[in-house]
């Protein structure tokens, strides 16, 4: 059967199918070592992995001491203040079970006249005072004063107490200590936005001759966002005149834009508080024009004037240089092929140069806009009390009030106020289309 098969299949000029042997499975590829280069591929990225990390490592380490910790310190000394409980802590503990629906009993008073002793003793009744009157203003008198009375008190303590002064049979004083008594509170950052706990304990607003960081706040940021837009109109035109000019001419104004760092920051808001006084050189210069009248001087010193201009002139340097980089990139022949295509030199701008610009105007915005949220030394030189932006008060709370946990509760709402607009610009612009260079 299988010759018939055979014969017919060669008369029919069909050649037979040839039997082929299997090829050995071929040999993985090797290194020169003779390690499989698959292995060797991921040992030598891992080794470039490592490489990268060690070559960043000091920057990562420096950005987490310098950067990070202090932040996370700031914030954690917003909701940390330890003063009274660490002073009081026999008062602490029995106001912890107290209901705070009535004046404690004559147990709880006796061991505040106890704890006074001590904290007399120690010198920390000060503190303690101090810590008190964040919560209510008025409050430091009362703990220092008792305190000196507090070793010649006799019981019953309650009557001695309230005789001594009669603030200690006050409900709120007493419901504020309870409040102080514990280590975790909000209460800095109810003061950063100009609301406290009243008696019952509700969130309320306070008084409205004490409403002062919301305020700020808001003069703050709109202050910073009119210096922003200022410094955009004018680092436009000359950013766009170093990018069309010849080069040689364009180096000597770059180098004239980049004169003022070249001077100190101090030296510079000094100059301007020469020249915006009112005796100053550009008030004597519209007198001398016949501009105003010798009796009609602008006040342009101490106010929200004098630092929107001093803060202008130090922030454009960082609108002009994002403008100028993506400027210098676009090709001249764009605009004039849109002219040669019938477009007038305003809808040739607006149609094709402009857009191009967007993204160095968005990096200019964001840089200028940081910078002046958190400015410092000009408001404080040349702002005056209607001038001040809320980085003053920090600074206030740091150095001089000694505040520090009101300090860092300010401090984390700026950070968190700026964290949200950036998230908006995010959606609204896009970071990846800044161009910084």
């Amino acid at each position: 059967m299988t010759d018939v098969s055979y014969d017919r299949t060669l008369a029919d000029g069909v050649k037979p199918p040839e039997k082929h042997e299997e090829a050995p499975p071929a040999a993985p590829l090797t290194a020169a070592d003779g390690t499989p280069l698959k292995k060797k591929l991921a040992i030598t990225m891992r080794r470039a992995r490592m490489r990268a990390f060690l070559l960043t490592a000091p920057l990562l380490v420096f950005l987490m001491v310098f950067f990070v910790v202090p932040i996370g310190q700031m914030l954690f000394l917003s909701v940390h203040n330890p003063t009274f409980a660490d002073a009081m802590p026999r008062t602490t503990e029995a106001l912890a079970e107290w209901d705070g629906s009535e004046i404690p009993g004559e147990d709880i008073f006796a061991l505040l006249v106890e704890d006074m002793r001590e904290a007399r003793a120690d010198r920390t009744i000060g503190r303690v005072a101090t810590r008190m009157n964040y919560e209510v203003p008025g409050t430091r008198s009362l703990f220092t004063s008792t305190g000196r009375k507090a070793a010649r008190l006799e019981p019953p303590f309650k009557e001695a107490l309230i005789d001594a002064d009669e603030d200690w049979g006050s409900l709120e004083v007493w419901a504020a200590m309870k409040r102080v008594s514990s280590t975790m509170t909000g209460s800095f950052y109810l003061a950063a936005l100009d609301r406290q706990v009243n008696v019952d304990g509700e969130i309320v607003m306070q008084d409205e001759n004490r409403q002062i960081y919301v305020p700020l706040f808001w003069r703050t940021f709109w202050m910073s966002a009119l210096i922003t837009v200022l410094c955009m109109l004018l680092a436009y035109p000359v950013a766009y005149l170093l990018s069309t000019l010849p080069l040689k001419y364009s180096n000597l104004l770059m180098i004239l834009v980049l004169l003022p760092f070249w001077t100190s920051l101090l030296v510079r808001t000094t100059s301007w508080i020469a020249m915006l006084q009112t005796q100053g050189v550009i008030n004597d210069l519209m007198v001398f024009f016949r501009i105003i009248g010798d009796d009609n001087r602008i006040q342009m010193m101490f106010n929200q004037t004098g630092t929107i201009i001093a803060m202008t002139h130090i922030l454009l340097p960082f609108m002009i240089l994002p403008l100028y980089s993506v400027m210098k990139t676009i090709p001249p022949s764009y605009m004039r092929a849109a002219r040669s295509l019938g477009a007038t030199p305003l809808t040739a701008f607006i149609r094709v140069y402009f857009p191009q610009t967007l993204p160095g105007i968005a990096a200019g915005t964001l840089l200028v806009f940081i910078l002046a949220v958190g400015y410092y030394i000009t408001p404080a030189l040349v702002g005056g009390q209607s001038g001040q932006l809320i980085s003053n008060l920090i600074a206030f709370h740091m150095q001089r009030s000694l505040n520090w946990s009101l300090a860092a509760a300010l401090g984390g709402l700026l950070l968190a106020a700026i964290l949200i607009l950036y998230w908006l610009y995010n959606k609204l612009v896009g970071i990846e289309k800044l161009k910084f260079g």
